[in-house]
């Protein structure tokens, strides 16, 4: 009988997991409690999606402001530091901010606009036409945003974040002067001490900056890269992943996935013969029609995952075929044609008039976003996905 179900995506309920605890044993068991429970089977190229936070919360990987404080101070001796193009989030970077400023004594704030990099607005893109201001040349104070557009909330959160980061920032006693611009280069007529606070475009802005003639560059992924004082750290993305734990702490992405997510697909493969892939995924990579977020606010999708997750899809359009090449076919001889094409497409289809339209994305991404999309940031207790027929195609 033909299968009538492609994509299935499953969020899995777990334990609430804490430090020290075996994240490989309980994500195993948690996705064989639940196949037995509703009756469904382990397949082969099946794929379980682990959330970072777990991970992390596992590996006890976190970090207070106060060691944030001191490796800021070990970077910055100057104790001056102009900050470039950080998000504007709560859970993101305010208490990364606070960390900050408790190991300065002067912060320069270079907030990019009308949004930050994955898409917060600080006033709307309207509103600067209207005022005649050009984005990309126009550097406003605090002061001139303020006569032009005023007091302007988030939407989403009811924060003015330039009044609240400015807050976060004196609270710890260090003095604050807020910059709009969106040329990283900007800061260096007030510091050529230079924190990068972007996230995707970090590197760039490094090298504008070490080029344009700053004295102390250095970004987030460089803030605990190492651990300090017996701290949580990561090696690869320092501060970058972060997110708040509480008032004085955050947990940092989670390190060394790759071990975790093949020691799952091998416990798996024990236990139900079956080759499984796993990954461990973090914010998805997909913009909010209405808020215009990004979301992607972690350094990658996914951190980890096992080698057949590498790549991109390999599709073909099916309207596509429907509509061009057997036009003239209908019902079950239509059906025949387009499967018969499909089980002959060649290996690579990039460029491909039969491809045009499929999502040119790595699998790591898509697969992620969906994973991020089924288990939800809130109170939905799934930090496991399993996702089933993700590889089956017209023909299966």
């Amino acid at each position: 009988m033909e299968r009538l179900i492609g994509t299935v995506s499953r969020g899995v309920r777990a334990p609430i997991i804490s430090q020290g605890d075996d994240i490989v044993e309980i994500v195993v068991n948690s996705v064989l409690e639940a196949a037995k429970q509703e009756n469904f089977q382990i397949a082969d190229r099946d794929i379980i999606g682990i959330t970072e936070a777990v991970v992390a919360r596992a590996q006890g990987n976190y970090a207070t402001v106060d060691h944030i404080a001191k490796d800021i101070k070990n970077k910055f001796a100057n104790n001056e530091i102009g900050l470039v193009f950080p998000i504007l989030s709560r859970n993101r970077f305010a208490t990364c901010l606070k960390g900050i400023a408790k190991g300065a004594k002067k912060i320069y704030l270079l907030l990019s606009y009308p949004a930050d990099e994955v898409g917060n607005h600080l006033v709307d893109l309207d509103a600067l036409d209207e005022k005649g201001i050009n984005p990309w040349t126009d550097v406003l104070t605090e002061e001139k945003f303020r006569q032009l557009f005023g007091y302007i909330k988030h939407p989403f959160t009811g924060v003015d974040y330039i009044e609240y980061y400015k807050k976060i920032i004196q609270d710890e006693g260090c003095q604050a002067e807020i910059i709009l611009a969106n040329d990283c280069r900007a800061i260096l007529n007030y510091t050529k001490h230079v924190l990068c606070c972007d996230i995707h475009s970090r590197n760039r802005s490094k090298r504008l900056l070490n080029s344009a003639g700053a004295k102390t560059v250095y970004s987030l992924d460089q803030i605990l890269a190492s651990s300090i004082d017996g701290s949580g750290y990561n090696e690869n993305y320092g501060l970058l992943g972060s997110n708040k734990a509480t008032e004085d702490s955050v947990k940092l992405f989670p390190r060394d996935c790759q071990i975790i997510v093949d020691s799952i697909s091998k416990r798996m493969y024990e236990l139900t013969k079956k080759n499984v892939e796993v990954m461990v995924y973090g914010d998805g990579a997909f913009k909010d029609p209405i808020g215009k977020i990004w979301e992607l606010a972690d350094p990658v999708v996914s951190p980890a995952y096992t080698k057949g997750l590498e790549g991109q899809p390999n599709e073909i359009k099916l309207k596509y075929l429907a509509d061009n090449n057997f036009s003239h076919l209908h019902g079950d001889e239509l059906k025949k044609a387009i499967s018969e094409y499909i089980r002959n497409k060649g290996d690579n289809l990039v460029g491909s008039m039969e491809s045009q339209g499929t999502t040119p994305r790595r699998l790591t991404d898509l697969i992620g976003s969906l994973c991020d999309l089924t288990s939800g940031s809130g109170d939905k207790g799934t930090p496991i996905v399993l996702i089933q027929g993700y590889f089956d195609n017209y023909t299966k």
